[in-house]
């Protein structure tokens, strides 16, 4: 093993990058993580969540029957306008103390998994895989990222303690760019794999030798007079020092960064030393663990740095999708796992065909086991894919698909807008843990193990342009994990999340990134409800179990954003009689809020977060409604919406005119509110109104930004107003009026008739235009 400075100059450093976005006031403080295990919720939390339950369905029944029916009973003549706001109020009010409801449903469910989880022992695990076979493929699709952020996240798959670990990086970047940055760009992140993989090739190399000079000891019936428990600590210790110099010369521009350093290599580097410890005091006690054991302590070294990585660019090869979303990114690679292939040029570009014996291959795709999928903005800890693999592989599990955590947020956030959507994403975390509790897990994109049987059960084939496309996630809406957890328990596969912390993802850092996120998220959900209602018919066909929780879980999950967002408008837009509010209604929400401020609390946020994320929700409106909207058209249309990947760039991303116009409207409406309800004396409108007004002024500034506000909807307006002129049509000459040898023999030949016709057309065409004459 190189020296500590030789190791230092080994070490990878990143490229240099865009300067670090600017710590905004108010942004968060914490940057240290949150634990791994979950702390143990005591009877009291737990019981004070059954009480919140009953308190939301009592205080709604309370609602309906002395406000609703009591107004409509003793105003038998108030005509027409006061039934129809009486009952449009009443379906509002349910549907938002329903989703309120399955808030606390889901969150109980995850204290009773929080309650109920036992860690695996390391033991454990190395027992499990001391004669391990199977292997994992990393996928990480990637568009158009900056590279020291596909870095970290290609070393934070790569320094998994697993075996037969492969990492494959899915660039989908345009692969011949013209503009000279995009180039540089690309050409550094085709590199990436190359560079990590080799700079694992020192470690390897070592602990791989120390590993089989052991096992040469042990095939000798005596063992030879060497402290064996001191050779091994002395690997450790060299594998610790490896982590931590290239730790040392790591630059941390972010928190992101930080949390790479800190958490990624510094956190693999003290479990390690940890183990140090362990077999110092084995030999202070003169003592030692067994041979295998030993054996398998070994194997843990080699394991952690043994993985192979490579680049593939699907658009590269003809003969596969290039439908630009990360769906197909995915399928595009997965149909080539498992065989051999070779390449034939066509006049449409490259095509891979199946090799017909040895001497054709010029690509070789290895199959596996599992497949792990992962954002190239996420970052995974140490022991992710062990514990995962691990819960598939133990008894009852045989059927379950997917395992993943649902990732956290990266803390020490530097603007506003990343902090309280963070937190809003540690929010859902605990509620995805709760949905497994009852069946109800839905597979989050941002990283998941996935059995790769379960996969080819819901492979789909066409033809598309003569080559056959292999889809197993479906791309039909821009949220392919939730379709195709659907499918799969079409299939009687199941899904579930492990309740641990293991993984991370950037949260978008300005309000134009969050509104190209968000609406995709709120694009799709309806789309796939008759998926789930056809799903659900064949189980009650095959006598599963379906539990009324589980189904109700997943329609607020896929149609809560939907019903949400129209609720909050129609609250938001239409002077209700007075006489529909009741202290009632806000006496039914408060479980709700007390709860959500609870768990914002043991996130490691403020409980006050809650009005934040209130305004926040009003901020992002018009977002979760244009994506509504568009869910709503392909319906309709039955056009696929175009997937649009969330900008992650440490510049601003500009946000569209209208998002940014219509919180501001909301604001002046709200106060418009405020004044006619105050005049009129409905003071509980009033109070609404106002408390709106505050809380979404409160978000613009925060999140948005007054001066962006104005810079973005200018160039709105500009933008609406600029016209690009048209380019002239570049009219190429026919096949038919070249000579034979100016012609395209391949492509004619290649194409046939297809081309050909287009070509007398328009020769046709211009003959006619010139007859004319």
């Amino acid at each position: 093993m190189k020296d500590h400075k030789e190791a230092a100059a080994s070490a990878p450093t990143k490229e240099s990058g865009p300067a670090a976005r600017k710590r905004q006031w108010g942004a968060e403080k914490r940057s240290e993580p949150l634990s791994i295990v979950h702390p143990t919720p005591s009877r009291r939390k737990i019981a004070l969540g059954r009480l919140a339950i009953v308190a939301t369905m009592v205080g709604w029944a309370s609602y309906v029957v002395t406000t609703i029916l009591r107004q409509l009973i003793n105003n038998p003549d108030a005509g027409f306008r006061f039934q129809f706001e009486a009952v449009s109020y009443l379906l509002v009010v349910t549907f938002l103390t329903f989703s309120a409801l399955l808030y606390l449903v889901a969150r109980q469910g995850a204290l009773y998994r929080f309650r109920d989880h036992k860690r695996v022992p390391r033991g454990e695990l190395d027992r499990h895989f001391a004669h391990y076979d199977e292997g994992i493929t990393v996928l990480v699709p990637s568009y158009a990222e900056e590279p020291q952020v596909v870095r970290a996240t290609l070393w934070s798959a790569a320094l998994q303690e697993f075996p037969g670990l492969r990492v494959v990086l899915l660039l989908d970047d345009p692969p011949y760019p013209t503009d000279p940055a995009v180039a540089e760009r690309l050409k550094i992140t085709r590199e990436l794999s190359e560079t990590i993989e080799g700079q694992l090739l020192e470690p390897s190399t070592r602990f791989n030798d120390a590993l089989a000079s052991y096992r040469e000891r042990l095939a000798v019936e005596v063992l030879p007079g060497v402290d064996e428990l001191e050779l091994l600590t002395t690997e450790y210790i060299a594998a610790a020092t490896w982590l931590e110099d290239m730790a040392a010369v790591e630059r941390v521009e972010d928190h992101v960064d930080e949390f790479f350093v800190d958490l990624v290599l510094m956190g693999l580097a003290r479990e390690l030393r940890l183990t140090v410890l362990g077999l110092t005091a084995a030999r202070a006690q003169g003592e030692q663990p067994n041979e295998d054991r030993m054996t398998e302590l070994y194997l843990r070294l080699c394991r952690i740095f043994a993985a192979r990585l490579e680049t593939f660019e699907r658009k590269m090869f003809a003969s596969l999708s290039h439908e630009a979303n990360k769906a197909m990114n995915l399928n595009s690679y997965i149909s080539l796992m498992g065989k051999r292939w070779h390449r034939e040029e066509s006049p449409s570009g490259t095509i891979l065909r199946p090799a017909e014996g040895p001497a054709q291959v010029d690509l070789d795709v290895p199959d596996s086991t599992y497949l792990l999928t992962l954002d190239a903005d996420s970052l995974l800890l140490r022991d992710y894919c062990l514990r995962l693999v691990y819960l598939l592989e133990s008894p009852g599990n045989e059927r379950v698909a997917v395992t993943q955590t649902p990732y956290s947020s990266f803390r020490g956030a530097p603007t506003r807008i990343e902090r309280v959507a963070g937190a809003t994403t540690d929010i859902q975390h605990i509620l995805h843990q709760g949905m497994t509790y009852y069946g109800a897990t839905f597979w989050v994109g941002a990283n998941a193990v996935i059995r790769k049987e379960a996969l080819m059960d819901i492979l789909e084939v066409e033809d598309v342009g003569g080559f056959e496309i292999h889809t197993y996630i479906q791309d039909r809406t821009v949220i392919e994990d939730t379709e195709s957890s659907v499918d799969l328990g079409a299939h009687g596969w199941t899904l579930v999340n492990y309740p641990e912390r293991l993984s991370y993802s950037a949260t978008p850092p300005d309000f134009g990134s969050l509104v190209v996120q968000r609406r995709r998220w709120a694009n799709g959900g309806l789309l796939i409800l008759p998926k789930l209602w056809n799903q659900l018919q064949d189980r009650r066909y095959r006598r599963d179990r379906i539990l009324v929780r589980e189904v109700l879980l997943r329609v607020n999950y896929m149609a809560s954003i939907a019903w949400a967002s129209f609720g909050l408008m129609f609250l938001l837009g239409y002077p209700y009689d007075s006489r529909l509010l009741s202290p009632l209604v806000f006496l039914t929400a408060m479980p709700y809020f007390l709860a959500m401020g609870s768990d914002l609390r043991d996130c490691g946020h403020r409980f006050s977060d809650i009005f934040r994320i209130y305004g926040f929700n009003i901020v992002l409106l018009p977002v979760n409604l244009a994506g509504v909207l568009k869910s709503i058209q392909q319906a309709f249309t039955g056009e696929k919406i175009p997937f649009v990947r969330t900008p992650k760039v440490k510049d601003r991303t500009a946000a569209p005119a209208l998002y940014v116009f219509i919180p501001y409207a909301i604001v002046a409406f709200s106060l418009l509110t405020l004044w006619r309800d105050a005049v009129q004396g409905n003071w509980g409108n009033a109070a609404f109104a106002g408390l709106n007004a505050v809380l979404a002024a409160g978000a613009i500034r925060a999140y948005i930004g007054v001066n962006n506000s104005i810079v973005d909807m200018v160039l709105g307006v500009l933008n609406w107003l600029y016209v690009p002129p048209r380019k002239k049509r570049e009219t190429k000459s026919a096949v038919i009026e070249k000579t034979p040898a100016e012609a395209d023999w391949s492509s004619i030949l290649y194409y046939g008739d297809r081309r050909l016709n287009r070509d007398l057309r328009g020769s046709n065409d211009r003959r006619r235009r010139i007859s004319s004459r």
